[in-house]
């Protein structure tokens, strides 16, 4: 019984790339680190399905991110307005008494 080998993610993204660089045949790849096509094509699909999914991720994320951030904002803002009105209903009523105590 064969033991499986192990690849590191590092060593596959090299694979792939160099494949995709275009600049040996795939066949000429497989035989320098010793794997099979097919375990090639595997990888490269893999890259090329999550390569995609990894840009879209982003935008939504920021988008997301950013979404929840001027919600926060705005809820900040609403906060700080109505201490604003209270602040001048106050300072309107204490004004009006003191000019009424001959100040």
């Amino acid at each position: 019984m064969s033991k499986r080998r192990e690849f590191s993610a590092e060593f596959k993204l090299e694979t792939v790339l160099e494949g995709v660089r275009g600049e040996k045949s795939v066949a000429q790849i497989c035989r320098e680190r010793d794997i099979t096509d097919s375990l090639y094509y595997k990888w490269r699909d893999e890259f090329n399905q999550n390569a995609a999914k990894l840009f879209a991720d982003k935008r939504r994320t920021g988008t997301d991110e950013s979404a929840e951030r001027v919600a926060e904002l705005e809820r900040l803002v609403g906060r700080l307005t109505m201490a604003l009105e209270i602040a001048k209903k106050a300072s309107g009523l204490l004004g009006s008494r003191w000019k009424g105590n001959g100040r």
